[in-house]
């Protein structure tokens, strides 16, 4: 059925409302085409793989996702497909969606108000980390902000069933980040800035998590802070405490000054 179908920061978001439905949709499509683009700069893409998907300012039935067939590295403003949550294509392209893609993204976009912004990718560390029962180990500041915030979801193959999306939508929860058992990420942001940032964050701790477990199988010793400085530490980053603000709305804007100095055609 799925295949059938599919052929044929609060201040940011407060800000795209006010805009005419046209300027609105334009903000979105650039919105995204950057953050694809910058999942393809740190080198956390997967080929034509992978997919980030972005709900279209006033309308809830209807996201942007990436051309099945394009690099991240080539996705623009434009060329993002519009579909809506029963997998239609909206718009008049030749560019199909990843059946995957419909049925990852349309069954959280529909479930959380707050998805404006849904981030799936195969990264390296993110897939090891994947693989372990326990995921992301608080072995640094950077694993901090997911302490006993993570989501899992088992494997169940390659993600083109529909009844998959209410085991997706049950284990992700309220959860911003959930692991895909040997299988990839998800991040969920209320915008593309903080659903890239979660996965910034995420990669970086996964990184230095295998890095010291590679240490500890050598023969070094490893040191784990307690339950209670873990968990002060993650609600200084979730509560926003001290000048800690939302993942992404100090970031992001730097990222695409970054980014449009050395390549603003995401923008056309």
């Amino acid at each position: 059925m799925a295949r059938e179908l599919l052929s044929s920061p609060r201040s940011h978001l407060r800000s795209l409302v006010l805009l005419h439905p046209n300027d609105a949709e334009r903000e979105a499509r650039v919105a995204l085409a950057a953050c694809y683009r910058l999942v393809a700069k740190l080198g956390l893409d997967d080929l034509i793989y992978n997919h980030i998907s972005m709900r279209l300012p006033g309308h809830e039935d209807q996201f942007l996702l990436n051309p099945y067939g394009l690099l991240f590295e080539e996705i623009t403003a434009s060329s993002l497909v519009r579909i809506d949550t029963e997998g239609r294509k909206l718009d008049n392209v030749p560019h199909e969606v990843n059946v995957a893609a419909f049925v990852i993204h349309a069954a959280i976009h529909k479930s959380r108000s707050d998805a404006v912004c849904v981030l799936h990718t195969h990264s390296d560390a993110s897939v090891a980390v994947s693989g372990q029962r326990d995921g992301l180990l608080p072995l640094s500041q950077f694993a901090m902000r997911f302490y006993r915030r993570q989501a899992f979801h088992d494997y169940e193959g390659v993600a083109i069933d529909l009844d998959e999306q209410q085991r997706l939508v049950r284990d992700l929860g309220s959860h911003s980040v959930m692991l895909m058992r040997n299988h990839g990420i998800l991040t969920v942001g209320r915008t593309p800035g903080e659903a890239f940032m979660l996965l910034y964050y995420f990669e970086r701790a996964a990184r230095i998590q295998l890095a010291m477990q590679a240490a500890a199988a050598a023969g070094a010793t490893l040191t784990v802070p307690t339950h209670d400085v873990c968990e002060k530490a993650a609600r200084q980053f979730w509560n926003l405490e001290g000048d800690i603000l939302v993942a992404g709305e100090r970031e992001w804007p730097a990222f695409l000054r970054q980014l449009d100095r050395s390549d603003p055609s995401y923008r056309q």
